[in-house]
């Protein structure tokens, strides 16, 4: 959809001019999904075939969950930066009422999801496989997924009181409503729910 309405993907533009950064960045993308797809890639290549179990059921349900979730946040985003009215403005409706990175929440949830149904496959050395999601959740949690939007985000509204109030009040990724993630302590939200103190500092400081 990105390619069909802008004809490019601009997060390519600065890699374009430079053919080492470009290759870099698409062997990084190759090893990532080549990683997080082990679950997948063991279950294939098995010729085990148990019956199906309780393990492969909850794991449907997680990337059933996982996949509707990131779709739907990915469209409602869409849909809301197109709309004129909401230009310059950081998007809160929809599952980003609930979570400020909904989309990333179902691409975690998927893949472990992925792994969940794998389990009763596996044997031995190849429960090493849940290294994929690891990687991914890792990925996502400090390395080139919340971490980057949160600071451009805190660039472009961290001195508007209104995005201030939200992020206090919004989950970092879980969905969960604001009036319940609102009230709860600091410590639990750092501990249990992924409030790292990264993800804020480099939002101005209230006087």
């Amino acid at each position: 959809m990105r390619i069909l309405r802008w004809g490019e993907d601009r997060r390519f533009d600065e890699m374009r001019e430079n053919l080492g950064k470009l290759a870099v960045f698409w062997i990084f993308q190759a090893v990532w999904v080549w990683t997080v797809s082990l679950p997948v890639t063991i279950v294939n290549a098995s010729d085990r075939d148990p019956s199906i179990q309780a393990a492969d059921i909850i794991g449907w349900i997680m990337w059933s969950l996982g996949i509707f979730v990131e779709a739907t946040s990915d469209q409602q985003k869409l849909m809301f930066k197109n709309s004129p009215q909401n230009r310059g403005k950081w998007c809160d409706v929809g599952l980003w009422k609930y979570s400020r990175h909904p989309n990333y929440f179902g691409e975690i949830l998927l893949w472990w999801g992925i792994f969940v149904a794998a389990t009763p496959v596996l044997e031995n050395a190849e429960w090493l496989v849940i290294f994929g999601p690891i990687f991914l959740t890792l990925l996502l949690l400090f390395v080139s997924g919340i971490p980057l939007l949160e600071e451009s985000a805190d660039k472009k509204y961290g001195n508007v009181s209104a995005y201030r109030h939200y992020k206090r009040t919004t989950s970092p990724l879980i969905l969960l409503p604001p009036e319940l993630y609102g009230k709860l302590p600091s410590w639990f939200k750092t501990t249990l729910l992924f409030e790292f103190p990264l993800y804020s500092r480099n939002l101005p400081q209230e006087n």
